[in-house]
């Protein structure tokens, strides 16, 4: 069983950037996403649930990765189409209110059930040493003291852990997103004022390989002196290639612990140039 995780997200970018193009209301292009992700978690669990992983890897590799990616997703679509479909006025303080108080809530929920949490701290500093017993099927300790939620889930298809992965993932995201509610200034539409002209241009690399740029972009401080943060700046790369950039920081740190060259990315980009000077010599 192969379950491809560039090809999911490729598939998530198409269908983002597909509605992006076609609708014009949040609510809308959130409500199909919903449908469309879920459909897609129901394609991977009749996949798992047929046919058995190669190998502990593998296994641990979909429910560290892969599901959550699909699941965090979903979540965040769902969840945005809840917020969109109750905020109380399309503008004014009443509406800029409610989406503070939206963040406030996500502020508190992230504070109680994942920050302080210690798979959190593991997940975060991009440690291996426990995959076994976070992302493999019937390795649940419940001397743990874990939450009455895991009595809710499809032992079959999940780990416990996998959830709380794709439950980080959104929390990111609705930050992200009700940032842009709150701030104008950061509002996708004012950041790349004609969405039209840029539909048609997706970043056709790796996710990783955008992230490095971006920070490479931020270390030397060649976008507004330095001045914009990182969050604002991977923000405006999102929306310019139409593509999710899930957890970048994390992203960043496996980047300065990855064996071989840290910086692949910009090597390549070095060595293309090059070649590229040297076709008109």
């Amino acid at each position: 069983m192969e379950i491809v995780l560039s090809k999911i997200l490729s598939e998530i970018r198409h269908q983002e950037a597909k509605l992006s193009s076609q609708m014009v209301q949040t609510v809308d292009e959130a409500y199909q996403m919903t449908l469309f992700l879920n459909d897609m978690l129901c394609i991977i669990k009749a996949k798992v649930l047929q046919g058995n992983f190669i190998n502990e890897q593998q296994e641990i590799d979909f429910f560290k990765n892969i599901k959550p990616q699909v699941l965090g997703k979903l979540i965040y679509y769902n969840k945005v189409f809840r917020i969109e479909t109750t905020c109380p006025v399309s503008n004014g303080r009443l509406h800029q209110n409610y989406f503070e108080n939206q963040l406030k809530v996500l502020k508190s929920e992230y504070k109680e059930s994942i920050s302080n949490e210690d798979f959190y701290r593991y997940y975060r500093a991009g440690r291996t040493d426990r995959d076994h017993k976070y992302f493999r099927l019937g390795q649940i300790n419940y001397h743990d003291g874990l939450k009455s939620g895991v009595f809710e889930i499809d032992l079959s298809f999940s780990t416990y852990y996998d959830n709380k992965v794709a439950h980080i993932i959104a929390n990111e995201l609705l930050y992200t997103y009700l940032l842009t509610k709150i701030n104008p200034d950061e509002n996708p539409d004012t950041i790349l004022i004609n969405g039209d002209i840029n539909k048609d241009i997706t970043w056709t690399n790796s996710q990783n390989a955008l992230i490095e740029l971006i920070y490479a972009l931020y270390a030397s401080n060649s976008v507004a002196h330095g001045k914009i943060g990182i969050r604002k700046l991977a923000l405006i790369f999102r929306i310019l290639f139409r593509t999710p950039l899930n957890d970048i920081h994390h992203a960043f740190h496996r980047m300065k612990t990855r064996s071989g060259s840290r910086t692949a990315f910009l090597d390549q980009l070095k060595f293309s140039l090059e070649e590229y000077m040297d076709k008109d010599l």
